[in-house]
């Protein structure tokens, strides 16, 4: 028997590419695991009318961790129009099935390394390294929507003397999504930000929200803060703007070691982080929780690719470093780092997005055999 159950979810478009590449590295590595495939996707929301089939929930129960590839998401009206025919009309609601994920397993916390490579032309600056702790559950994602508003909501919110600006306005007429904070969810991606900054040596937490205008959950997070980092004496607290965090990522991105933040901002400032080390193509995701963990690039499915083997799968093969580090596996994975590390520095082997001509698989081979040669 195996040590370890991963779950595969290669998922949409080139999410079956970049898995592809990841079956070589971890087929080079020799890791001691058995890989179980499973449903999830547009294919199975437009035939079944659900992204993320219970088979493929109990799949993830029965596992370590799972692997997951790329998602295609659509907007509710246009998901409503490809469903099959037979679906329509039944009550289907299309929901993402990453943030059902998520949610199902509390996978609270979402960490996302933005590290720029040496010999990587698209970095934005070189001594770039950045770790976004991202809350992962609740905040807008928390999925709590209404339009048309049911009047119960709507006479609930009026007891806000803010809302007296909307009295006049039809329910049909708004609508409205919920920004859902609580205390231990704040406390826990903090104090996640600050026990990597202490077991990694990181100067600084920077605490990225809006307590000037959105007073009371970014409030909250931020009264937590300062709370926490009074048991991190060593680690500075810094407290930024979201908007302004924007500003100083693209001025000074050096200046900064671990960033925390709650769900919508942290997506938000880690798609930026991502940009400043050569795009999505490089950035690698964890989403982590008490039990399981489930992991995959941040880049999405793009369709127009898929079956081509022309997308840069580093972003792929690095969320296999992190899985490795989750499972214990450290000396494979920090093997595998510098495997990817040194392709790029070479920069002989490398896919179109860094000026290259190589195929998703040729660069998986290439970090690969660099792995094998250490």
């Amino acid at each position: 028997m195996a040590q370890y159950k991963i779950a595969w979810l290669p998922g949409d478009g080139v999410g079956n590419d970049v898995m592809d590449a990841a079956k070589i590295v971890l087929d080079t590595i020799q890791l001691d695991a058995e890989y179980i495939p499973g449903d999830i996707g547009w294919e199975f929301w437009k035939s079944e009318g659900d992204p993320l089939p219970e088979r493929t929930i109990k799949l993830l129960k029965e596992s370590d961790c799972c692997l997951f590839g790329a998602i295609t998401s659509k907007p509710k009206d246009e998901a409503a129009k490809e469903l099959d025919p037979k679906l329509r009309d039944k009550g289907y609601v299309y929901t993402s099935p990453i943030v059902r994920l998520r949610q199902t397993f509390n996978l609270h916390t979402n960490m996302r390394p933005c590290k720029a490579y040496k010999g990587n032309p698209l970095n934005y600056r070189d001594d770039i390294d950045i770790i976004v702790f991202r809350e992962n559950t609740q905040c807008l994602y928390s999925g709590v929507e209404f339009s048309p508003v049911p009047k119960i909501v709507f006479d609930a919110l009026m007891t806000h003397p803010k809302m007296k600006q909307f009295v006049k306005v039809p329910l049909d007429e708004i609508a409205i999504s919920t920004r859902i904070f609580t205390r231990n969810a704040c406390r826990n991606i903090i104090t996640q930000g600050f026990e990597y900054a202490k077991k990694f040596k990181r100067k600084t937490v920077t605490i990225v929200e809006k307590p000037n205008v959105i007073r009371e959950t970014s409030g909250m997070m931020i009264r937590e803060a300062r709370d926490i980092a009074k048991k991190y004496p060593s680690i500075e607290l810094w407290e930024t703007n979201i908007d302004a965090m924007c500003m100083w990522l693209v001025k000074n991105p050096q200046n900064y070691d671990v960033l925390v933040s709650s769900n919508m901002f942290g997506d938000i400032i880690s798609d930026l982080c991502a940009q400043l080390v050569g795009g999505l193509g490089f950035a690698a995701s964890a989403n982590i929780g008490d039990k399981f963990a489930v992991f995959e690039p941040t880049h999405g499915s793009a369709p127009k690719y898929a079956g081509q083997y022309k997308v840069n799968p580093i972003a792929m093969i690095n969320t296999v470093k992190l899985m490795l580090d989750w499972l214990g596996e450290k000396k494979d994975a920090d093997k595998l780092e510098k495997a990817v590390a040194t392709v790029i520095k070479e920069g002989k082997v490398k896919t179109y997005d860094v000026g290259g001509s190589n195929t998703t698989l040729e660069v998986a081979k290439e970090i690969a055999k660099k792995y094998k040669k250490q």
